[in-house]
């Protein structure tokens, strides 16, 4: 077993649809597959890390419903200790509509639901384990009070904090002081693009985005690329472009999901950071090749032989 990744987040169940493309305003259209699965992304990236060999514990909230048993199963399935996710009684399990075209691009929609009601104090009785954690990883799905206490407490432990701010604030802001409790932000290029204000749609301009965020007080950026891989930028302000991997794209949901499980759970075994973002990378080019959340996360064998076969 690697080590320990405390994820702090999100857990719901996505209802996904196959469309020949994404409906207009007024319109209705025919998709032509329906499945459910679980997801979240908390859940997925603890998943994620899981799989790649961590050892880790989930933090969260879902209703007492049959979607909060599925979700609570699953976890458990794969190793991942439930003892901190809460049962809400009174507000069900979160869900997401997710509509997937023909490319694999998706669109989605949620419904908080019970996510909305993780609390500070929720994260407080986890304590014990954050404060064991190698690696907190966090990200937006879940109010702001329970990030910054899951952060406050990750630094406390001298862990390596990640935040996956997604999704982004419309506003573009974080929670006031988050950052400071941050070692490592990685976000996708719509999201940096959200923080930032500039469209990282170059490494130059992805670059000046992850620039800006460290000015505002985190020591370094990934900014994910998609196809293209990951643009790391260090505290010292230099960059390297990480590629990915070439692979057969069926459904991009939970792609990042899976990049950030498998980053965490790299870095918690001790991995150098640019071979733990090589690790994500191949990650995320596998989680893209099969459809749905949950089934899409890899295995540490299945990453490691994309990475030796690639090598």
């Amino acid at each position: 077993m690697g080590g320990h990744v405390v994820v702090v987040g999100s857990l719901s169940v996505d209802f996904v649809m196959r469309v020949p493309r994404r409906p207009q305003k007024g319109e209705t259209i025919a998709g032509s597959d329906f499945n459910t699965f679980v997801g979240g992304k908390g859940n997925n990236q603890a998943l994620a890390a899981a799989r790649a060999g961590a050892k880790v514990h989930m933090v969260g909230r879902v209703g007492t419903d049959s979607y909060g048993d599925r979700l609570i199963e699953t976890l458990t399935r794969d190793g991942i200790d439930p003892q901190f996710i809460f049962r809400d009684k009174e507000v069900g399990t979160g869900i997401a509509n997710i509509y997937v075209d023909p490319e694999g691009d998706n669109s989605i929609v949620i419904v908080p639901q019970s996510n909305a009601r993780l609390s500070r104090q929720d994260v407080e009785k986890a304590q014990d384990i954050i404060l064991d954690a190698k690696v907190v990883l966090l990200q937006m799905e879940i109010p702001d009070d329970a990030i910054l206490a899951a952060a406050e407490l990750g630094q406390k432990a001298n862990a390596i904090v990640i935040l996956n701010p997604a999704p982004a604030p419309p506003s573009g802001r974080l929670p006031k002081g988050l950052l400071s409790y941050i070692d490592l932000v990685v976000p996708n290029q719509t999201e940096i693009a959200l923080l930032t204000g500039i469209a990282a749609d170059t490494r130059e301009s992805a670059k000046e985005a992850a620039v800006l965020l460290q000015q505002q007080g985190v020591a370094q950026v990934i900014v994910t690329l998609g196809e293209q891989g990951a643009l790391f930028i260090n505290a010292d302000g230099k960059d390297k472009m990480i590629p990915s991997y070439k692979v057969k794209a069926v459904d991009s949901t939970a792609a990042g999901d899976a990049f950030c499980g498998a980053l965490a759970a790299a870095l918690a075994s001790g991995k150098p950071i640019e071979d733990a973002i090589s690790v994500g990378c191949a990650a995320g080019a596998l989680a893209v090749t099969r459809a749905g959340a949950e089934p899409s996360l890899p295995t540490a064998s299945e990453i490691e032989m994309l990475m030796s076969v690639s090598a």
